[in-house]
């Protein structure tokens, strides 16, 4: 028998759970399928919330026959029987799991049947196809985002699994705790297949008669399912949101994120990223953040997991808490954007390299000044090309101590810089 997944997936779009901005009454899809004008399109989003199962909605709603196909394991032999069914029934909408792994062979196979309308594709995939697709398939396909599952959507699948008597538990006598709903609710992290496969597992591992507490659902479903794809979208979501928590200031936020990252394993990202905050956006407002940060990150790398969790939360608090500047940043930005503009100049004289024949001559008789011959070790003198001579790169925060001495002595080169 089909797990118990497979036999709740809906068989026409009336029963899609979630997904409302696109089945629901005003919906695209829902729009596509009442006027019986589907066009080819691709699904993504993370595992679990509905992509396989909107594809058989929409052809259980039509009476178009479906086919499923994965993009890595089937042939372009599989594709050519699918191709050769569409000719003989007029159409066939085409379920192609992971298709950003779509090769070029299958791929120039695909395009003209696409193109006539016998096949109607229908893209799964869990990556951003903007990146991850070729353009010719994305071009002949609209893209729909699909939104991560609800508790109330997850709830509404399990209810529907335990009553439902032709596909799921509907005639058996169970009795199921409140407590053992809500840990599949959420425990399952949004994956309604999740939650259905440790609701199937308890049932079938049951005593007579069947009771499922709440340890039976934790039995059943040990660990929160945790989506993490570390060339994914919603890992660089993650990513995004930590540098904003610790930018923001937001310890618990920074520390939640922390740990969906560690949940991951991916210790060199983590690091990475810490890293780049210590330096974007701490910056010259805290110069000793980076190399505590840094002696955090190595200890983190010495130790492994699950201890490395404790120098990377110092790390992370510490930054949170820390004053933030990102002057330096934005300094070398805009230093960087007058050069690609090709605002560069010519060197002075006085500044080229001294080492080349005749040069070290030229320099004296040029007027080089070398600064630790002078008071302070500094002495006014040009080193900017003449287009650029009065510019000005870095804007000083107030933000904290150091950075208002740097600011300080920045101001008075630059008054000595004016006269």
């Amino acid at each position: 028998m089909e797990p118990l997944a497979y036999r709740m997936r809906p068989h026409n779009i009336d029963d899609v759970i979630g997904q409302k901005h696109l089945v629901g009454d005003k919906g695209i899809i829902r729009r596509m399928v009442d006027a019986r004008r589907l066009s080819s399109m691709i699904l993504y989003g993370p595992p679990g919330i509905g992509k396989t199962s909107i594809a058989r909605a929409i052809a259980g709603s039509t009476d178009v026959k479906f086919r499923q196909l994965n993009a890595v394991t089937d042939t372009k032999k599989d594709m050519q029987i699918v191709a050769e069914e569409a000719k003989m029934s007029g159409q066939v909408i085409l379920l192609l799991d992971e298709i950003h792994r779509l090769d070029k062979a299958k791929q120039d196979f695909l395009l003209p049947h696409l193109e006539n309308g016998r096949i109607i594709l229908i893209g799964a995939t869990t990556s951003n196809p903007y990146h991850a697709i070729n353009p010719a398939i994305r071009s002949r396909t609209q893209i729909f985002e699909l939104e991560p599952l609800t508790p109330d959507d997850i709830r509404m699948a399990i209810n529907r699994a335990l009553t439902d008597k032709e596909n799921g538990f509907g005639n058996k006598d169970i009795k199921i705790d409140d407590a053992a709903v809500d840990h599949f609710v959420q425990a399952s992290g949004g994956d309604v297949r999740s939650s259905l496969n440790a609701l199937e597992l308890a049932v079938l591992s049951a005593d007579k008669p069947i009771h499922i507490t709440r340890q039976d659902a934790e039995d059943c479903l040990q660990k929160s399912s945790f989506n993490f794809d570390k060339d994914g979208d919603f890992h660089y979501d993650v990513m995004s949101a930590f540098q904003k928590s610790i930018r923001g200031s937001d310890v618990d936020a920074a520390l939640h994120y922390l740990a969906r990252l560690i949940e991951g394993g991916d210790l060199p990202t983590i690091a990475r990223r810490l890293l780049v905050i210590s330096f974007e956006d701490i910056g010259l407002a805290s110069p000793q953040a980076a190399s505590r940060t840094l002696t955090a990150i190595e200890a983190a790398e010495r130790l492994g997991f699950p201890e490395a969790r404790i120098p990377l939360s110092q790390a992370v608090i510490e930054l949170c808490l820390s004053p933030k500047s990102n002057s330096s940043i934005t300094a070398i930005d805009s230093a960087l954007s007058d050069v690609r503009k090709g605002q560069s100049g010519d060197i002075p004289k006085h500044l080229k390299d001294g080492h080349y024949k005749g040069a070290k001559d030229l320099g004296n008789a040029i007027g080089y000044l070398y600064p630790h011959n002078y008071d302070g070790g500094y002495v006014q003198q040009q080193y900017l090309p003449d287009n650029l001579k009065n510019k000005t790169y870095y804007q000083p925060k107030n933000t904290s101590k150091s950075e208002q001495q740097f600011k300080q002595i920045y101001d008075n080169i630059l008054r000595q810089k004016k006269k």
